[in-house]
């Protein structure tokens, strides 16, 4: 989840690329470690309130309501995204990357909610269990998802530098569809009789 959810080029993974074009590998490694830390903890406040709000059987109902709003919004956002340039943040040579991943990471607005509509919406399915020691392997996995998906920006920074505009321009129509196809489908399924 944490790799897909992250593909489209945004502020953290354009900037490990221009971090890694203008400076060098490590430094990028660097930021992406921080960035991945921050999700580690969004990650986890996302679970547990995911975890609380699954245990209210009573309002399991309204989540599932809730999680198709949020697939058709984050639909819109990366369909409005598909219209937008992206630019990294620029880069300054001398700048503890560590610490800059971290705080851009923490900034990162979309990562609890989207956490959140999605570990709700697989618990809903039976996909996950949310529960200990199971949310310690979610949210170690959108850890190191996150810091694959910036890793793969990394490793192929020379050739996504060349291809930059048709994957921003693409990406994002995708990941826009597929949102839209888990809004649809959720939606169905609340609609159908028991």
């Amino acid at each position: 989840m944490a790799y897909a959810g992250l593909i489209a080029p945004g502020m953290l993974n354009m900037t490990a690329l221009k971090i890694r074009l203008t400076t060098s590998k490590k430094e990028g490694l660097l930021f992406s470690l921080g960035a991945s830390i921050i999700v580690f903890i969004q990650a986890g406040i996302a679970l547990y309130f995911a975890d609380y709000l699954l245990h209210n059987d009573e309002i399991i109902e309204y989540l599932k309501i809730a999680a198709v709003v949020v697939f058709f919004l984050l639909s819109i956002v990366f369909y409005k995204m598909a219209n937008k340039k992206v630019k990294a943040e620029k880069v300054s040579k001398s700048t503890n990357n560590l610490l800059k991943g971290v705080g851009m990471s923490i900034i990162n607005m979309l990562a609890i909610p989207f956490y959140l509509g999605m570990s709700i919406f697989l618990a809903s399915e039976g996909k996950i269990t949310i529960e200990h020691p199971y949310i310690l392997f979610f949210i170690f996995g959108a850890a190191v998802g996150s810091f694959l998906l910036f890793f793969t920006y990394i490793a192929f920074a020379k050739i996504i530098e060349n291809r930059i505009l048709f994957i921003a321009k693409n990406i994002n129509y995708i990941l826009s569809a597929l949102f839209l196809v888990l809004a649809i489908i959720t939606l169905y399924k609340i609609l159908q009789p028991n």
